[in-house]
């Protein structure tokens, strides 16, 4: 087939070049993105409810919406929060559930649930959760004013967020900090009580002026019009001058409202706001469509916010938070492996041929097989992201070791005489089959890591889908176009290539020599050898486990709970006082506070909890402040939690977990009412527990109703909540609309002061007419009471939990710990006889880890079945397999020794260097056979056979390993944070492939040697 093809060299030429013209087409189509677009199989419910306790909104509304949500297909499991005035529910579904499905079902199931919420409370928003969600940058609106916040909240709602929404790209523009206007009604209640006027008169009066008729069509002859009711409300003049009724009906006398209330324009009454550098300000969350190439997004964004600069000069626009960086990082590891790659090909090939022609045939090659990968992603639908562009990377390297091995092959049958056709041909027929099983094995360890489960699974398909794209296409390139472009170069050539450099030359003598020392003593070789493998155990206990490599940022997050009663104008205090504590340091910051407004907001927080993001002029200023801030908080405010985190990247909210490490629920105490709490955590036969969110309390003020009191008064219950409602909040009365803008029309009580002493001046009239003082119907009281209300499909529960902690893999001691301590919860739930049950982390990692270890068990299976057809033997594959575990020593050792984690980098790097070493050992093993198949089998000939293969493949094998390690080293002495992301990777790469070039030149002909001559096989 090879000589067919090269016999046609120009149509095979022509059908290359069309192929990479085609490619081009479709790299210029791809979409570019940080992640693939999975779709989370999560659904988040957000209930806003202003003014109501979180036990009104776990019974009134959370809990007919758990009972209905229960019977969703494929729901695997749900929770929710309900706290003052908000409320959170969680569904999540197995991976690879119909989303858009159970999207659709959420919302017809809350849809038929409407009818029975309160009227006076929002439609509760379904939220659809994709990576696409994470925002890709964080746009910040400060007016140079303060009072300009209500005009700067109108033009970034109706002018900045439609532009920004027109840029091609651009799916959501999520919004918080907006301040709205409300016209504020503020009786009289001295001219009110002579016009012997009433609330319930002043707010009917308003209500009837402003109904709406509704869709009425009537006809005119053969014409057909729309009626609307022309409203008396047009603005806030038409409100002033609206009559109010006056006495008893038969007088028929009317007034003002301006007479009887002041009625003016006012700032609505926030529960949340943002603030960027101290200063309140707009903040816009940017989220892009998934086929959007978000290197060209980021540019346009800028371009738009430079004309806003231009057209509002009192508006100042700042970005923070840029996720494209991530991407950036990607691409740039991408380009610098594919350069370095080059680069050191280029040096490697020269130095160990001696000739400056294999390099060019190199540097054509590469870039051929990548831009061909492009028109394979464009067919099968993957998009550019970090997770693909991984893969692109590591079969970059595998690639290089295809072209080297068979240049080096056809350049050795060139120099041993053969003719160049001839040459071409038959250096690519000898290592074919070796390296479709190289390509085999490679992706038979990639491939089952696929079928792992969760969000794992996901990202590994971008991933082995890449590699395998990558490792087809070059050995496509390998076998046709390298052999094409090898006969060009060296048609004019008369005379054989030369083969060996000085440098080889001197390599092989060194080679020799060990060769026979190994061979001398082979079993003295073999205990050495093992000595790696504790040496490598004792590495990976050193180890910490993480979820991604650690990356040096000049950033942070900080969630503050103030754990005080204190509103929105005291939290905005006291985040300024701390934002000014540390301005000397800071580059820049930003702050949510209280209850956001954010449509893809996730969390559930309240007026007391702030959650800051901190950008540092440097990593020490960063660190510095980081363990100062703890003594800060503590020394002004010491009832105030703190936690520090680092700022959210897409990763990082793709991989967190919500699960503590381990958690232990029970249900209330229906049985043994008596039991509170408080006694059962004292009860607890564990420590070092944290309570959980459920049993945090806080002081709440609680109005008893003297019902007595007012059956002899005559007075009527919901007549005396009505007066209260209006009394201590804004009442709402109806709603100004006006150019599809809706104004609240609120009630506000002008009188100010504490609630004790608002009720205390308060009066209310009985059904007789008379007027009694408020306070003579209730009793004030304060009571603690839990601040949120965790449930899941059971009901309401409480918890306690333990975090996980950042240390190396689970000692016995610990894990006995966890045992013990599993013990004890079960025994004690049986003693005090509660409903319990015991999650985390810990179990969830368990059965991950097992998971993890049946598909690298799968994967061994797969990788034992293919050298077994390809050596036609059961006993030749088990000595690849038996060298694979001193890689994974050598990639421990220099994991530990670089300072770097166990992360899904460093695991990943493992599977590459697997894959290298499995190449490796299959070439040196063919070309074993292949001396033996020629000659007598005895014990002389078969160690010139392993001797003679060992000469035939130092090369190619020490050639791809150096140009590996030497591609790689890069990555070790530059900065930046693509090199921190990439850092494990190339430590695992480095390690496992030295120990893995040893293996190959020496383990494994000693092991193949000394097993073939005990079983006597030959």
């Amino acid at each position: 087939m090879t000589k067919f093809l090269l016999n046609r060299p120009i149509a095979v030429g022509m059908s290359f070049l069309a192929l990479l013209i085609f490619s081009v087409l479709a790299y210029i189509q791809l979409p570019i993105s940080l992640l693939p677009d999975i779709d989370v199989p999560k659904l988040a419910i957000r209930v806003d409810y202003p003014n109501t306790s979180a036990e009104a909104i776990e019974e009134n509304v959370l809990l007919p919406i758990r009972q209905r949500m229960a019977t969703m297909n494929g729901l695997e499991g749900m929770e929710s929060v309900a706290s003052n005035e908000t409320a959170l529910l969680s569904l999540s579904f197995a991976y690879g559930s119909r989303m858009d499905l159970a999207y659709v079902e959420a919302n017809e199931k809350i849809d038929r649930l409407l009818d029975q919420f309160p009227k006076s409370m929002e439609r509760p928003q379904v939220i659809r959760l994709n990576t696409a969600d994470i925002p890709m940058l964080r746009v910040h609106v400060v007016p140079q004013e303060a009072q300009q916040m209500v005009e700067a909240s109108l033009l970034t709602e109706n002018v900045l967020k439609k532009r920004l929404e027109q840029i091609e790209g651009i799916s959501l523009v999520d919004i918080n900090g907006l301040l709205a206007k409300e016209i504020r009604v503020v009786p009289n209640r001295r001219l009110m009580q002579n016009y012997q006027l009433t609330d319930d008169i002043l707010l009917s009066s308003i209500r009837a002026a402003n109904q709406s008729l509704g869709g009425i069509q009537v006809k005119d002859g053969q014409y057909q019009y729309f009626m609307r009711m022309a409203s008396s409300l047009e603005g806030l003049e038409d409100l002033k001058q609206l009559p109010i009724p006056l006495g008893t009906k038969d007088q028929k006398k009317f007034i003002a409202l301006e007479k009887v209330a002041a009625v003016s324009w006012a700032e609505q009454k926030a529960s949340g706001q943002h603030l960027y550098n101290g200063q309140p300000s707009i903040v816009l969350n940017l989220h892009k469509q998934h086929e959007a190439d978000m290197t060209e997004l980021i540019p346009q964004v800028e371009t738009t916010l430079a004309a806003f600069r231009n057209d509002y000069p009192s508006l100042v626009f700042e970005t923070t938070q840029d996720q494209s960086l991530f991407l950036a990082a990607g691409i740039n590891n991408l380009l610098g492996s594919l350069f370095f790659g080059g680069l050191f090909a280029f040096a490697v090939l020269f130095l160990f041929m001696g000739s400056a022609r294999l390099p060019f045939i190199m540097g054509i090659s590469l870039p051929s097989s990548l831009i061909i990968s492009f028109l394979c992603f464009k067919l099968l639908g993957l998009s550019i992201n970090i997770i693909s562009l991984s893969g692109l990377a590591l079969g970059l390297g595998m690639l290089i070791d295809n072209a080297i091995i068979v240049l080096e092959n056809i350049n050795r049958k060139r120099a041993g005489g053969m003719a160049l056709l001839a040459a071409c041909s038959q250096g690519v027929s000898e290592v074919r089959g070796a390296l479709i099983s190289s390509v085999m094995t490679t992706l038979a360890v990639f491939v089952p890591l696929i079928f792992l489960s969760g969000i794992t699974g996901v990202l590994f398909y971008d991933q082995a889908l890449s590699v395998a794209i990558i490792l087809v296409v070059s050995l496509l390139v390998s076998f046709i176009l390298l052999p094409l472009l090898y006969k060009l170069f060296y048609s004019n050539m008369e005379h054989n290539p030369q083969q060996d450099s000085r440098l080889f030359a001197w390599l092989l003598r060194l080679f020799e020599r060990a060769h026979q020392q190994v061979f001398r003593y082979p079993a003295l070789f073999i205990i050495l050898a093992l000595t790696l493998l504790p040496a490598g155990y004792f590495a990976s206990q050193q180890l910490t486990i993480r979820g991604m490599p650690a990356i040096t940022r000049n950033d942070l997050v900080l969630t503050v709970n103030w754990q005080e009663p204190i509103g929105l104008a005291e939290n905005t205090k006291r985040v300024q006082w701390l934002q000014i504590a540390l301005e000397a340091n800071l580059l820049a910051s930003d702050a949510d506070l209280g209850l956001s407004d954010y449509l893809l907001q996730l969390s559930n927080a309240s007026l007391q909890e702030a959650t800051l993001y901190l950008a540092f002029n440097s990593v020490a200023e960063k660190e510095a402040a980081a363990k100062n801030l703890s003594q800060l908080l503590k020394t002004q405010y010491p009832l105030a939690s703190l936690a520090i985190g680092e700022a959210p990247n897409a990763f990082e909210l793709l991989f967190e977990q919500d699960l503590p490490y381990l958690s232990y629920r029970w249900r209330p105490n229906r049985l043994n009412k008596s039991v509170s709490n408080d006694s059962l955590l004292q009860m607890l036969p564990i420590v070092g527990f944290i309570k959980g969110a459920s049993l945090e309390k806080e002081r709440n003020v609680v109005l008893a109703i003297d019902q007595p009191a007012l059956l002899q008064y005559g007075i009527n219950a919901e007549q005396l909540i009505q007066t209260i409602a209006r009394l201590l909040t804004s009442y709402p009365i109806t709603k100004l609309s006006a150019f599809s803008v809706e104004t609240p029309i609120v009630l506000v009580e002008g009188e100010q002061g504490d609630f004790e002493s608002l009720i205390n001046r308060q009066s209310i009239q009985s059904t007789s007419g008379q007027s009694y003082p408020l306070k003579t119907f209730i009793n004030i009281g304060y009571q603690e009471q839990y601040k949120h209300i965790l449930a899941d499909a059971s009901g309401p529960y409480f918890n306690i939990f333990k975090a996980q902690k950042a240390e190396p893999a689970v000692e016995q001691a610990a894990q006995q710990s966890v045992e013990n301590d599993l013990a004890a919860l079960a025994a004690f739930t049986t003693e005090q006889a509660l409903v319990a049950d015991i999650q985390g982390s810990y179990f969830s990692n368990k059965a991950q880890l097992k998971e993890i270890l049946y598909v690298l068990l799968v994967a061994v299976v797969l990788l034992y079945f293919i050298l077994a057809a390809q050596f036609e033997s059961f006993w030749q594959p088990l000595i690849v397999l038996f060298s694979l575990p001193f890689g994974i020593s050598g990639a421990l050792l220099f994991l530990w020794v670089g300072g770097a984690s166990l992360n899904v980098m460093s695991g990943i790097g493992m599977v590459v260097m697997l894959g290298i070493m499995v190449n490796d050992a299959i070439l040196k093993i063919d070309t074993i056979n292949r001396n033996l198949a020629a000659k007598p089998e005895d014990v002389a000939s078969l160690y010139d056979a392993v001797h003679a293969a060992g000469l035939v493949r130092l090369k190619p094998i020490l050639m791809t390993s150096i140009t590996t390690l030497l591609a790689l080293s890069p990555v070790l002495v530059l900065g930046g944070l693509g090199a921190e992301l990439q850092k494990p990777l190339v430590l695992s790469v480095m390690g496992g492939l030295t120990i893995g070039t040893g293996t190959a030149l020496f383990l494994v002909p000693v092991l193949y040697f000394l097993l073939k001559r005990k079983n006597k096989i030959i």
